[in-house]
């Protein structure tokens, strides 16, 4: 698309920092548009100019929603168009927002029930790094368990920022308990500890493990599920959880989990 044409529903704003977790994972922030608001969960629309021709992108969030700038969580693809680009950016370099946010896996749509899970894979965490930053979330439900599947230890993201959201919800006296279960594949020297399994998450899924680390049954009652990341890992997870009697969330009402690709 022209600049021109796209700058009648996009915003020129500018990078501000970045940091990389891993060679091909990085976390990067921009000015925020003015007047520009999101639902936690909710992905925005970036474009970069690429031979005089803007090309854009879906990315979700990741800061609160309240910030005076923009975090995204993205994974840099070996010869992709786009993340090529975004790769090579520096601060200062422009980065388009279109005005408008996208999608509808926010905390906010569940009405009832009192454990909230967020399963992801790889960049798929981010939507849930942004909800875990609403009040409101640790006010509703009991339980918030994290679940994030990654082939290797050093793609694990956002571990300094759960715990300071942890620490934060205690000072407030926030009910909720956090737990973060991260689940590795193609390692095996993986710590003895609390929250680190070893497999696939949706294998992890299927046998029980992610309830038994976490020490939850998961039920139609009480049970609530976001599933973000490869289309393979929503699908079966979707299969999954309809195996044991829950549906996707409706906008006409009822519902236990709602999924979104991220690829």
């Amino acid at each position: 698309m022209s600049i021109d044409a796209y700058s009648e529903k996009a915003s020129c704003e500018r990078l501000l920092s970045v940091h990389r977790w891993t060679d091909s994972l990085l976390s990067f922030r921009t000015t925020r548009p003015a007047g520009y608001r999101f639902t936690p969960g909710q992905f925005a629309r970036l474009g970069l100019e690429i031979d005089g021709q803007i090309v854009s992108r879906a990315y979700s969030i990741t800061s609160a929603e309240h910030e005076d700038q923009l975090e995204y969580y993205a994974i840099i693809v070996p010869g992709g168009q786009f993340t090529t680009r975004l790769d090579a950016l520096r601060p200062g370099d422009a980065v388009w927002v279109e005005k408008l946010s996208y999608g509808f896996m926010t905390a906010e749509r569940f009405v009832d029930g009192r454990q909230l899970w967020m399963l992801a894979t790889g960049t798929g965490l981010g939507p849930y790094v942004s909800i875990l930053q609403q009040p409101e979330v640790w006010q509703r439900f009991d339980h918030l368990v994290v679940v994030h599947g990654v082939r290797r230890r050093e793609e694990l993201a956002y571990a300094d920022k759960f715990e300071q959201l942890r620490r934060q919800a205690a000072e407030q006296g926030w009910p909720a308990r956090l737990q973060l279960l991260r689940c590795v594949t193609r390692d095996t020297d993986l710590p003895d500890a609390h929250g680190w399994l070893a497999g696939r998450l949706t294998t992890l899924l299927r046998d029980g493990a992610l309830e038994q680390s976490a020490g939850l049954p998961l039920s139609v009652e009480q049970s609530r599920l976001m599933a973000c990341g490869n289309p393979d890992m929503v699908t079966e997870v979707r299969e999954l959880l309809r195996e044991r009697g829950m549906g996707p969330l409706r906008r006409t009402g009822g519902g236990q989990f709602v999924t979104e690709d991220y690829w």
